[in-house]
């Protein structure tokens, strides 16, 4: 334990904020080690939020925009000088014609984080809230719990074939037809719709169900209700929903639900808020902790010892997804050796390290060029044997590409070669793409397409993210033109590569006009990511004008608190040689804590040189 603590002096002394130094310890010295390692005026601040977590009567600050979170439905484009609507093309009209359904808030929000070594969306594989959800009520009239079937149900297939109608029009006439709603059935139709990510056609379900009382409806289903409802409409429509519940069913799971959403959007004010409410209503649990640990874990790492103090004072025990958060955050921070000893607290609470741990670490050790640690996690991994351990080559394949270890990759991928699952393809093709081998990419995809019988938008998106790093224009037209023509539903992912595909070809407008539409069309969220790759092309070219509106419609999604998006506007300021007037006061009042001074004393420099410029033509005259 002195070990950890010196490690987190060590680092706090390298530079690190405190916030991300405190981690390392383990859980019945978090208290201890928080108050005793940091600078007394950062402990003072964290002490008020501290209080925030356990009195939730207090009031306190919060590092997000007074923005509530937007809903796509919001967007405008009011803010570009110009239509872009008659730029588009074929391909634009097949990608955005088809039927698209809405994306998961959590896919959204998490992808956009492009330079951390794990996504989101891996980490909350851990715990996400819709392994909760993807049945309405799996329970038997006896109370015995049925396992999960694979087979696909006649209701799904029925509302999958029903060209866009209604889903509620759908289900009376297959009800009509003589056809009988059981929970099973409605449960693996809702498993089917999720999994698929057709969250508008599940919320029509959902309210279907309930309108035709068809079902009795109990927590589970309600709190699928609240998921579906913040996906589609907004996180605030959610909580209004929530008023409408029947008591005995407003439990801790549909809160639980209501906060995984808010957590995906980023909304750290409304986190907070809906926290402290679950509090005072319910003993606060693991899970929930896991979640405000993701939120801070993307916009405030300072907080991360907040909520760890608040887990040993209130005795929830950590969990292997707690460790799994502060491994990938230490990991971040490069600091190796507290990830090491976090790793080592967690095994002295005899938790092992499970699969995910271990892809964390391998990345982490990847991402700090420590590639003989990597590939030592790699081989436990892999256990001796492959072959016997075959399940491990979908992780193994994109690692050992990000090594450039091109015989590892070989020698992992001919062990699936001959009959590969759909997920190695995916990795298969993920690591070709990296080594720039693209015709082994695209074999591993044509292997993939063999094996499915209606691949999704996820499958095409693969290969399509390949083209795009590789600014293979054409060749991602064509695979844009075939997913259309396979019927396949296009979402926010899928924009994201065609998005860069653009703006890595140069074609900056025909990328905005591509999102612009998509917007227009209502058909889901953007991520950040796709904005971003249109900023920064907009700041490559200094076109200020555009570069702002992008900025605008990044806060409009609800994308606040975040560095990325004010420094890629700086850089237009810059490459325009133009003064950013009042910039300092934009992040201030944003409560952007970046360090972007370098970039600022740039910007200021145009601004004291057009003012010397003004003052000089005065004396002229």
């Amino acid at each position: 334990m002195w070990a950890l603590r010196r490690a987190s002096i060590n680092l706090r002394n390298r530079g690190l904020s405190s916030g991300v130094t405190r981690i390392c310890c383990a859980k019945p010295e978090i208290a201890r080690c928080y108050l005793e390692n940091c600078n007394s005026g950062i402990v003072d601040s964290h002490r008020d939020l501290s209080s925030t977590l356990v009195h939730s009567t207090r009031a306190y600050n919060t590092s997000s925009s007074s923005n509530p979170y937007m809903e796509v439905r919001t967007f405008s484009s009011e803010a570009g000088a110009k239509s872009s609507e008659e730029q588009t093309d074929d391909v634009a009209d097949a990608f955005t014609e088809l039927d698209t359904p809405l994306t998961a808030v959590k896919e959204a929000a998490s992808a956009d984080e492009a330079d951390e070594s794990m996504s989101e969306a891996e980490l909350s594989d851990g715990e996400s809230i819709e392994n909760e959800l993807d049945t309405l009520e799996t329970k038997t009239d006896a109370g015995e719990r049925r396992s999960k079937t694979r087979a696909t149900s006649a209701m799904f297939k029925a509302i999958l074939a029903s060209n866009n109608l209604p889903v509620g029009k759908v289900l009376d006439k297959w009800v009509e037809a003589g056809n009988e709603v059981t929970r099973t059935e409605a449960s693996m139709a809702m498993f089917d719709l999720r999994k698929r990510r057709m969250f508008v056609r599940a919320l029509q379900l959902s309210e279907w169900l309930e309108s035709s009382k068809s079902i009795e409806y109990k927590e589970n289903a309600y709190a699928s209700r609240v998921d579906l409802i913040a996906k589609v409409r907004s996180i605030f429509k959610a909580e209004e929903y929530i008023s409408k519940i029947p008591e005995s069913f407003r439990g801790e799971i549909v809160y639980r639900t209501l906060l995984a959403n808010c957590i995906a959007a980023s909304n750290v004010k409304k986190s907070e808020e809906l926290f402290n409410k679950m509090k005072s209503l319910f003993p606060i649990t693991c899970f929930s902790c896991n979640q405000l640990l993701l939120l801070y874990k993307r916009v405030d790492k300072k907080k991360i010892a907040d909520v760890l103090s608040l887990m040993e004072r209130e005795n929830v025990k950590m969990s292997h997804f707690t460790y799994q958060i502060l491994i990938d955050v230490k990991g971040q921070s490069k600091d190796i050796t507290g990830m090491e000893q976090i790793v080592e607290t967690m095994k002295s609470k005899e938790m092992e390290p499970n699969t995910k741990i271990l892809i964390s670490l391998a990345r982490n050790y990847v991402s700090a060029g420590l590639k003989d640690k990597a590939e030592a996690v790699l081989k436990e991994m892999e256990g001796g044997d492959i072959v016997k351990n075959r399940w491990a080559c979908r992780y193994l394949l994109p690692i050992y590409a990000s090594l450039e270890r091109e015989d590892e990759v070989e020698r992992i991928w001919k062990v699936c070669e001959s009959n590969p699952r759909h997920e190695e393809c995916m990795a298969g093709i993920e690591a070709w793409g990296h080594l720039k081998r693209i015709e082994d990419a695209e074999s591993a995809f044509d292997k993939m397409m063999k094996k499915l019988q209606k691949p999704s938008s996820k499958h095409f998106t693969a290969l399509l993210k390949i083209y795009a790093d590789h600014k293979m224009l054409e060749k991602g037209k064509d695979l844009v033109k075939r997913m259309s023509e396979s019927g396949c539903s296009v979402g926010p992912l899928v924009w994201n590569a065609v998005v860069k595909l653009y703006v890595g070809s140069g074609e900056v407008e025909k990328a905005d006009s591509i999102l612009e539409k998509a917007i227009k069309g209502r058909k889901g969220k953007p991520l950040c990511d796709s904005f971003l790759a249109i900023l920064d092309g907009y700041a490559n070219k200094g076109d200020v004008h555009n570069a702002e509106k992008i900025f605008m419609k990044i806060r409009e999604a609800g994308y606040t608190a975040r560095a990325k998006p004010y420094k890629s506007l700086l850089y237009a300021y810059i490459n325009a040689k133009a003064p950013a007037y009042g910039f300092r006061e934009r992040l201030k009042a944003d409560n952007v804590d970046a360090d972007l001074g370098a970039l600022l004393a740039r910007v200021d420099a145009f601004g004291k040189k057009a003012l010397t410029k003004s003052s000089q033509n005065l004396l002229d005259v």
